[in-house]
């Protein structure tokens, strides 16, 4: 998806000199819907953590070039539909369900290494290395989790903000730590042998 340079001018004049990230997303939205151009914004904001989640979820460059192509055309024709509310959660589901139809035509998973560099921070020490023969239940594990706990942990992969994540999910930034904790907790729980483990009940 490609855009003139007049669309950044365009906003400039339209908001009074404020900048991008001053301007909420309501009014950037307000503003697409008088001049399509306008939402040349609303792309900016989003395009490379939509881009991350759908590389996070499908595993290739080319397939999330094209999913998130296809996000922000979809994003844009809907827009007169777009009933007010939470920007980046409408966005977000917009994104899940462009991904969602590209894996039920193929089956893909996450690239460890993407996997590991994004939440070996939060397991132990002992986990930074998993070896290959444990790559497979890594994954089954992290699409086996609840969904909230599955997206908390997806858009953490895409490097969303915790307050991002909050947004597109319609929850506190303090649910959305609670659901990543859980998560990684049930991870080390599948993953380590019972007795490396911490006691206290899964959550």
């Amino acid at each position: 998806m490609t855009r003139g340079t007049s669309d950044r001018a365009g906003l400039g004049e339209g908001l009074a000199g404020e900048t991008e990230d001053e301007v909420d997303d309501a009014t950037l939205v307000a503003a697409a819907r008088l001049d399509q151009q306008q939402f040349g914004a609303l792309y900016d904001r989003y395009v490379a953590p939509i881009y991350r989640y759908c590389y996070v979820r499908l595993g290739s460059r080319e397939e999330a070039e094209d999913a998130t192509s296809e996000v922000f055309l979809k994003a844009l024709a809907g827009l007169h539909a777009y009933r007010g509310g939470n920007f980046a959660a409408w966005i977000h589901r917009i994104a899940h369900n462009a991904v969602v139809d590209r894996q039920r035509r193929r089956r893909s998973d996450v690239p460890l290494e993407v996997v590991e560099g994004a939440i070996s921070d939060e397991l132990p020490p002992s986990q930074e290395a998993i070896d290959r023969a444990e790559q497979q239940r890594l994954r089954q594990h992290i699409s086996a989790l609840p969904d909230d706990q599955r997206a908390a942990i997806d858009l953490r992969l895409a490097g969303w903000p915790d307050h991002r994540i909050a947004a597109a999910l319609g929850k506190s930034v303090d649910a959305v730590k609670k659901l990543r904790f859980r998560a990684v907790r049930r991870l080390r729980r599948a993953l380590l042998p019972s007795n490396e483990l911490e006691g206290g009940p899964d959550e």
